[in-house]
């Protein structure tokens, strides 16, 4: 029987890791886990809100590898609007609107510099 316990990475592809490590950490705040070298030409890079567990690896895409894809990802969040406000001022690519829906936390989507979607949901 597997023993896994929790979601650990989840692989975001970028078509330039040093683009998308700005992004991720200075328009979103991300902390650095993790950036080092494997094998030759390589690089692993991970970032993560302050204090949450899963990170996100900001993967090179191979060629011919898809980028700007609906990624899934779903970031928490205590104040959906004050964060949509924020990440507006600071130029990222956000929806106009924040969608709200009954019985459905508030929520809104965003993409990186290469386009892929990510969306924040309020907790």
């Amino acid at each position: 029987m597997a023993k896994i316990t929790q979601v650990g990475t989840v692989g975001v592809p970028a078509s330039d890791q040093d683009r998308a490590l700005a992004f991720y950490r200075d328009s979103l705040g991300c902390e650095v886990r993790m950036d080092g070298s494997f094998g030759p030409g390589m690089r692993w890079i991970e970032v993560a809100p302050p204090g949450a567990d899963t990170t996100l690896a900001l993967m090179p895409t191979p060629p011919g590898g898809a980028i700007g894809v609906d990624t899934g990802i779903r970031l928490s969040t205590s104040d959906a609007e004050a964060d949509h406000a924020d990440l507006k001022a600071r130029g990222v690519d956000v929806d106009e609107e924040i969608l709200r829906w009954e019985g459905v936390p508030p929520m809104f989507s965003f993409r990186d510099p290469d386009g892929n979607t990510l969306y924040i949901v309020e907790r």
